[in-house]
């Protein structure tokens, strides 16, 4: 961010409490935690569930923070110290709103081509991907974590400096009209969706409106410039496409994920894997297949003569399961599309590694491996997860840990039983289910012929470890999963350590 308190006041609709010794001085950073304040910051007071950022003025501004952003009153001994210091104080009436508005004065100001991921599952590690890609040729500014929502879309964009060349942006939601408003905010240039499946039905209460509200981003996609990615191999890209009236705006498709042919629906260019291989722990090793990103020039030579139009790189994934052959396909036809070569996304997606809570492998001093997936979970991930550990060489046996899955609502029963069904149809030797939910998924399990003495329910993470406890030998895997209210992150460390 490089703007002035005059900026931000205005764009933030706000009024000077404080009126700063130079109004035009740049504020190069945004923060909502007094802690984090660095030299020219604009700090956010937020009021929390647990704290009032109201309370942390003085102190950011201590710390070298030239204006604050407030919707409370604050005591006469802070304003003093803000006129002491020559800081701006700016009273607004609601902070969060005053984030996104100076996010969206701020989009004015960059160069970036701003890329938007959303969908139920894979978007956190499509966008790491995706930015792991494109860094490897561009300047690119990404979304940390999953930070992703109402507050976390407009700090990424603010984070934008402006040379950056790209801007790699996930976006969440749990009900209708969000992605809409973040786009309105951050105005992508090119959209992403990784699937629509059943993350959020809670709020929404159809896949049919799950695929509508993550439509909102293609929608919202500028006419005739913009570009949608769209999984080939998901059921509802084709109605995602029809939906956002793609083709009569103008808006180029590339669709990604399956093998080459006619996708259903259409589209200008294709990225597919082929000869997929899982090595000895999951991790997927394919060949990546581009058409339509580059014409072929008469008379150049090619290592294809047949096919002169088609691009092909060798990839292997340091992430596991097949299902990251997906994501790392749509990462590569963004990237393809924004001229990295083949061969340089190929290197980018082989040495992209996976964050904490997802798919962390962890060696246990007892000889055996723990899968910390805990980070969330929905029936599709739970799935995805299950096939990973199917698709491991696994010398001793196979252990699943899991728990709840949050925001499914009157669909929770089925959703958990369907998981059980999964993993009696794995090669999971035992099943541990943490939490009131996740009996159900062993109901499902046994229901769908699971024996019912490898399956055993526990309420607490303290019991689960208990039950674990002298049972996992070396060349054992533990995968544990869960949505991550359920807090199982803790039970991985702790069965590690």
């Amino acid at each position: 961010m490089r703007l002035n308190a005059k900026q931000i006041m205005q764009a933030a609709g706000g009024q000077w409490i404080v009126e700063p010794i130079d109004a035009s001085e740049v504020l190069t950073s945004i923060t909502l935690d007094s802690r984090d304040v660095t030299e020219g910051a604009l700090y956010v007071a937020i009021q929390g569930e647990r704290s009032d950022g109201h309370d942390f003025v003085k102190s950011a501004l201590s710390q070298g923070a030239r204006a604050a952003l407030i919707t409370d009153p604050l005591p006469a001994s802070c304003l003093t110290f803000a006129r002491e210091l020559g800081a701006a104080i700016i009273q607004v009436p609601s902070t969060p709103h005053a984030v996104a508005d100076i996010a969206a004065e701020w989009r004015n100001h960059i160069q970036a081509k701003v890329i938007a991921i959303t969908g139920s599952v894979g978007k956190t590690t499509t966008k790491n991907l995706t930015r792991d890609v494109l860094a490897s040729k561009l300047k690119v500014c990404a979304t940390r974590g999953n930070q992703n929502n109402e507050l976390g879309g407009p700090l990424t964009l603010l984070a934008c400096e402006p040379d950056d060349e790209a801007l790699v942006m996930e976006m969440g939601m749990d009900g209708a009209g969000q992605i809409r408003d973040l786009c309105r905010m951050a105005r992508p240039d090119w959209g992403v969706i990784t699937n629509v499946g059943e993350s959020h039905i809670e709020m929404l209460g159809s896949r049919e409106a799950i695929a509508n509200a993550k439509a909102e981003l293609l929608e919202e996609l500028p006419q005739g410039t913009g570009a949608a990615f769209l999984n080939s191999g998901d059921e509802y890209s084709p109605y995602l496409a029809q939906h956002a009236r793609l083709d009569v705006r103008g808006i180029s498709v590339c669709a990604y994920g399956e093998l080459a042919g006619e996708p259903r629906f259409e589209c200008s260019r294709q990225t597919w894997a082929e000869d997929v291989e899982l090595d000895a722990e999951g991790r997927p090793h394919f060949t990546a297949c581009f058409k339509g990103f580059r014409a072929h020039v008469p008379g150049e030579p090619t290592l294809f003569d047949m096919e002169p139009d088609i691009e092909r790189a060798s990839v292997t994934l340091a992430l596991r399961g097949e299902h990251n052959v997906a994501n790392a396909l749509a990462a590569a036809a963004v990237g393809r599309a924004m001229g990295v070569s083949p061969d340089d996304i190929a290197r980018a997606l082989s040495g992209s590694v996976p964050e904490a809570g997802r798919q962390e492998i962890l060696r246990a001093a007892g000889g055996f491996t723990v899968i910390n997936d805990a980070y969330n979970a929905s029936p599709d991930s739970m799935r995805a997860s299950l096939a990973m550990l199917d698709a491991m060489d696994v010398r001793g046996h196979r252990v699943a840990v899991l728990g709840d899955m949050g925001e499914l609502g009157s669909f929770s029963d089925a959703c958990h039983e369907g998981v059980g069904e999964a993993v009696a149809a794995s090669q999971t030797d035992r099943l541990i289910c943490v939490g009131p939910s996740s009996r159900l998924i062993a109901k499902g399990a046994v229901a769908s012929g699971m024996d019912e003495g490898k399956v055993t329910c526990v309420d607490t993470i303290a019991l689960a470890l208990e039950e674990l406890e002298g049972t996992l030998f070396e060349q054992d895997v533990v995968l544990v999963k869960a949505s991550n209210f359920m807090g199982l992150a803790r039970l991985a460390e702790g069965l590690a350590s």
